[in-house]
């Protein structure tokens, strides 16, 4: 199984290692967000061979940013294991008296991917109608992960038809998550990708506890009960889909 979104590191946790090797042969995406975790990313994927990792500038970010942060992104996309930039998109939920620059950014580390041929994975909160027209606009011919998908059916389809991935995490196994729900039923499996978004968002029967990469198969679980197949055809389709959509060199 793979876990393509989640946050590991030392701002979260004390024992990476112990929750790395719980993952064992399964691998990790980590996503970076600021010039910090960016770096955490890259020491991570070249201490740890289930690691690999995503660097970017997430939209809440972008006050603490500067020219040397698009170099440092641009030198390090080079690295084999670095496969996509992300967490980059849109939030006007935190802030939104900054929508254009916002905006600037994120179409700017659009940019970046294109030129290297790099998976992009987006954060959209409060934001999903710009978001989509960007990418649209921009982001053709690119692997795209809308990571921590929660719009409508209608909006799932439309970032499916213009070539994106959605991904599906704790918040799926939420009691009161029917939209989800709906769009999990209405969904192919080939179009999902799991994720945890760990330390945030940890799914039934662990919600309020932090979260970890091996807790993935709760959200497969869910998406199995959900679609009435099994844990296994899940797990064997997403981690199909993930190795695609990140150009993984790992064999199933």
């Amino acid at each position: 199984m793979i876990d393509t979104h989640c946050h590991l590191f030392k701002e979260y946790y004390d024992n990476i290692e112990d929750i790395i090797n719980k993952m064992k042969d399964n691998i990790i995406i980590v996503s970076g967000t600021n010039d910090e975790d960016n770096k955490e990313v890259i020491n991570l994927c070249n201490k740890y061979s289930n690691v690999y990792g995503t660097i970017g500038i997430h939209p809440t970010e972008i006050d603490k940013i500067s020219e040397n942060s698009f170099e440092f992104i641009e030198n390090n996309l080079k690295i084999p294991k670095i496969v996509g930039i992300g967490e980059i998109g849109l939030d006007y939920y935190w802030k939104n008296d900054n929508k254009e620059e916002q905006k600037n950014i994120f179409i700017r580390q659009i940019e970046l991917a294109k030129k290297y041929n790099k998976a992009i994975v987006i954060h959209s909160r409060e934001a999903i109608s710009d978001t989509y027209d960007i990418l649209n606009e921009y982001a053709k011919g690119l692997k795209i992960d809308i990571h921590c998908f929660s719009g409508s059916v209608e909006m799932a389809n439309k970032f499916i038809n213009i070539g994106c991935l959605l991904g599906v995490g704790g918040v799926l196994t939420f009691k009161n998550n029917v939209k989800l729900v709906e769009v999990i039923k209405n969904v192919e499996l080939n179009k999902i990708l799991l994720e945890t978004d760990s330390p945030f968002l940890s799914p039934e029967p662990l919600r309020g506890k932090r979260n970890e990469p091996y807790n993935i198969i709760y959200v497969a679980s869910k998406i199995a009960e959900i679609k009435n197949v099994s844990v296994e055809e899940v797990l064997k389709i997403t981690t199909s889909n993930a190795i695609s959509q990140f150009d993984l060199n790992v064999d199933l």
